[in-house]
């Protein structure tokens, strides 16, 4: 596997469905290789969290050349990846993102099955949409549609593009969903947090998360409940800038950088609700986590969010500062509704999803068998 930043880690959302993949199918006793990016944490070395050794949960890792600068780093380690995997005693090689797959070809050409995942069109997103980085996704995209064994992908509307864009045929397999226990508070008392008492956003801090109109939607909002944006920026420091002096002046929001560990499960345990605002997203696995551990969810209403919870959370107009703003009122005000919401989240999401059940239909693509997958 290839295309993920580094294994283990919290990176983001292709980390954390790389490490669930590759450690499911090892613990099935087939060899995984997990080529990860050299370098530190986007959030800052104090995070890294390497393996010791060469093996992580019974995952070979192997570190491939990087150069470290922004722009560089996913194309160096995409192109060096390629190469060591077509050269490799492989039987699959499987690309994630769209950008690792300009590489495709390479392994493909040397007679290896070459599964692309796309977890995102990320020549949307606002980082990629001009210069170079749109070039290398663009080319990307073109590769993997006409190169790639299978395609998957991990929402019915990527599914949908991928035929109206290219005729070309995909297979939708969706993230997964791990049941886990909710901890009480401990921790977070020592950033002014107390249980129920604060609306928790925890993802990526990027723009495409719509985070700005997040804080313009919460100045509104008649509460006392705390705003808490959990989460590192990537690459680049100059969105969360622009976020904090949006916020300046509003005590009530609190941003808490890049949390993991027990924090972070005492974050999504101890919420009042969970909001998750996006214009663009792959499958959210920090919806995923927030509903699997009970929690109340609001969402923009883009199809990618709103499948994911059905009838089992509330959603609100892409964009609509307004209407996001009522929404929030309308659950700030009404812990009935909440609590309603609540009881239903974890067993909803976690019937509807399974890392296990998603590890074996990756598995089926693998053996070329997808006419048994759910259509």
């Amino acid at each position: 596997m290839l295309g993920q930043k580094r294994v283990p880690s919290r990176e983001g959302g292709i980390e954390i469905v790389v490490e669930e993949l590759a450690t499911r199918m090892a613990a099935l006793g087939h060899t995984v290789t997990c080529y990860n990016r050299r370098g530190h944490h986007v959030s800052g070395a104090e995070f890294d969290s390497a393996p010791a050794g060469q093996v992580y949960r019974g995952v070979r890792i192997k570190s491939v050349f990087t150069i470290r600068r922004r722009g560089l780093a996913a194309l160096t380690a995409s192109f060096v990846g390629a190469i060591s995997a077509a050269l490799g005693e492989y039987d699959i090689v499987h690309f994630h993102a769209e950008g690792p797959c300009t590489m495709l070809w390479l392994p493909k050409l040397l007679g290896k099955r070459c599964i692309a995942t796309v977890h995102g069109l990320d020549w949307k997103r606002a980082k990629w949409k001009n210069g170079p980085g749109a070039v290398y996704i663009r080319l990307g995209e073109r590769i993997l549609v006409q190169c790639a064994d299978e395609i998957i992908v991990l929402s019915r509307a990527m599914q949908r593009y991928f035929e109206a864009q290219y005729g070309r045929k995909t297979v939708y397999i969706p993230n997964g969903a791990t049941p886990v226990q909710p901890v009480n508070a401990n921790l977070i008392y020592s950033i002014g947090l107390a249980p129920r008492e604060y609306i928790l956003f925890l993802g990526r801090i990027v723009p495409e998360k719509g985070l700005d109109y997040l804080i313009r939607a919460y100045h509104g909002v008649q509460t006392e409940k705390k705003l808490v944006i959990a989460g590192g920026s990537s690459d680049t420091q100059r969105y969360l800038c622009q976020l904090r002096n949006a916020a300046r002046g509003d005590a009530r929001v609190i941003f808490t950088g890049f949390v993991t560990g027990r924090m972070l499960e005492e974050l999504y345990s101890n919420a009042y609700f969970f909001v998750l605002p996006s214009d663009l997203e792959g499958m959210p696995l920090s919806l995923l986590e927030a509903m699997s551990y009970g929690n109340c969810c609001l969402t923009s209403d883009i199809s990618e969010c709103a499948d994911v919870i059905g009838a089992h959370g509330l959603t609100f107009q892409r964009g609509n500062v307004n209407d996001l703003r009522g929404k929030l009122q309308l659950l700030c005000d009404n812990a009935t509704l909440v609590r309603r919401y609540q009881a239903q989240a974890a067993a909803y999401i976690c019937g509807k999803y399974s890392w296990d059940r998603t590890t074996e239909q990756t598995l089926a693509v693998y053996r070329g068998k997808t006419e048994f997958l759910p259509k």
